[in-house]
């Protein structure tokens, strides 16, 4: 018989057989590895069981908005301010009244570096470089750079006293992972959260991508890595004309001629689908040209923002050059959640940009102006539009900025802070988050979050708390995560 004559229901195409054939014993390996790791149990008729796309427990979220704000926000001159450092300005560590925090077990403890950081570095206090009031219920204290989001203090909960490992920007994606970048990648938090969830609108992504990494080590933060293409984030751009790569169909093919085109590519693709059933590749390939045809509609018509009343794009800021930027990908990303994508990763500002270990002062002073308006105009809009209970914001950054002034650069600047991965903040809103509420603290420098303190993974274990599920239930056989790779949720901030 030839290869393309048509097989026999009984017996498998030649080419899966062998494949079978040639895998039999690694299948059998495979198959006692994981029941002794008891994911499989076929003695007991029990087996793993992938998502079934249903929460584990009732959720208090359907979606998310993940704000990153790459380079690393200050966490003294933003969320966070101490007054100390001002009164103790130009002196070392060891001539305040603190302990010097260089001397504390927890700097060995949680240091993980790929650029070793000596510990006698930055020693030299550099002062707060804004000035703070308190707001809301509670006072929190934020700095006067965040005129519009002190506002909304009442609807916000910070948590001052987050920790992660590494001092590079590679925390980023320590940040979106909960992995370091000397071990093995993990899917990021979007990816699971897609894994486990899937999606809400077939027409749209489930895990949408707006701003983003530019550099290719740093792509893994939008990653799905072993759980397959299919759960990685998708790209989108905030151009009318052509938000999607490739998304548009070409002006000399008519809608007809491209439904033919996209029929016969998934005739192709089903064939060879039966011929490699276990290619994951091939299956999101098939997913993706499905799901890219219906997006070519559904895509323009979620990130068409004129159609939004001038009001709403004034609110955003999408009349002033500062704040346009911003103010478009919080407004898409609205949109976005509002037609049922999962997960909305955004990047407010430019990429890397908030790394300031020069002019810190200039740096955050224009940063600042350009998303603070733009988000408290996302949380004040969730409120509006009865999304608050559904959506839960996340906003966050790789690390802090050290409370010594940076003295390494050869131009004899000493104006700016290095990167500080001991302790900063980030904080939550919306969907089951207690608003006006302050967890955690550093110590009176700023330096170390103060125990018990949070390793990143208990914001990726917060996010799955308020979607219903329980990272663990979510594990896939042959992949056994670490207790630190699921973290716990922030239990205080939670309403």
């Amino acid at each position: 018989m030839r290869e393309h004559e048509q097989t026999p229901q009984c017996c498998q195409p030649r080419r899966a057989f062998l494949a079978d054939v040639g895998m039999g014993f690694a299948g059998l390996a495979l198959g006692s590895l994981l029941g002794r790791d008891g994911h499989v149990r076929a003695a007991e008729g029990e087996a793993w069981i992938p998502p079934d796309g249903k929460p584990h427990f009732a959720p208090r979220a359907k979606a998310v908005i993940w704000l990153f704000f790459s380079g690393g926000y200050s966490h003294l001159e933003t969320f966070d301010p101490k007054p100390a450092l001002t009164k103790y300005d130009g002196k070392t560590f060891s001539e305040t009244p603190y302990p010097d925090p260089l001397a504390s077990p927890l700097h060995d403890r949680r240091s993980r570096s790929v650029v070793p950081m000596k510990r006698d570095v930055f020693p030299v206090i550099y002062p707060m470089q804004v000035g703070f009031q308190k707001y809301g219920q509670a006072g929190v204290e934020i700095t006067d750079w965040w005129p519009h989001l002190a506002r909304r203090a009442d609807d916000i909960a910070f948590v001052r006293n987050m920790w992660t490992t590494d001092n590079d920007h590679a925390a980023e994606n320590q940040m979106h992972t909960g992995r370091h970048k000397l071990d093995e990648i993990q899917p990021s938090l979007g990816a699971w959260v897609q894994y486990g969830l899937g999606s809400l609108n077939d027409n749209l992504p489930e895990y949408a991508v707006l701003g983003g990494p530019t550099r290719a080590d740093n792509r893994v933060s939008i990653g799905s890595y072993y759980l397959g293409p299919k759960y990685s984030g998708v790209p989108l751009a905030l151009d009318p004309k052509n938000p999607l790569p490739y998304g548009k169909r070409p002006a000399d093919v008519s809608a007809r001629e491209q439904a033919n085109e996209f029929e016969l590519i998934n005739q192709l693709n089903q064939l060879s689908a039966v011929e490699y059933p276990q290619d994951e590749t091939l299956r999101a390939r098939i997913r993706t040209y499905e799901l890219a045809f219906r997006m070519q509609t559904a895509v323009p018509e979620a990130l068409d923002l004129a159609t939004e009343t001038a009001d709403t794009q004034q609110r955003y800021g999408l009349d002033k050059p500062a704040t346009k930027m911003a103010g478009e990908r919080c407004l898409a990303a609205r949109r976005l959640v509002e037609r049922g994508v999962r997960f909305v990763q955004v990047y407010p500002s430019g990429y890397g940009v908030w790394d300031s270990h020069t002019k810190l002062k200039e740096n955050h002073t224009k940063l600042c102006a350009e998303v603070d308006q733009p988000v408290a105009a996302l949380l004040a809009d969730l409120k509006q539009r009865g999304l608050w209970d559904d959506v839960v914001v996340v906003f966050c950054t790789e690390f802090g900025r050290t409370p010594g002034v940076q003295t390494t650069f050869t131009n004899g600047a000493k104006d700016g802070r290095d990167h500080h991965p001991h302790g900063f903040t980030v904080w939550f809103a919306g969907a089951g988050i207690k608003g006006g509420t302050v967890h955690g603290a550093t110590d009176e420098l700023g330096f170390h979050a103060i125990e018990p303190a949070h390793y990143v993974t208990d914001i990726h274990a917060t996010v799955l708390h308020l979607l219903g599920l329980d990272g663990r239930r979510l594990e896939i056989p042959g992949r056994k995560r670490l207790d630190i790779d699921h973290g716990k949720p922030i239990a205080e901030i939670l309403a």
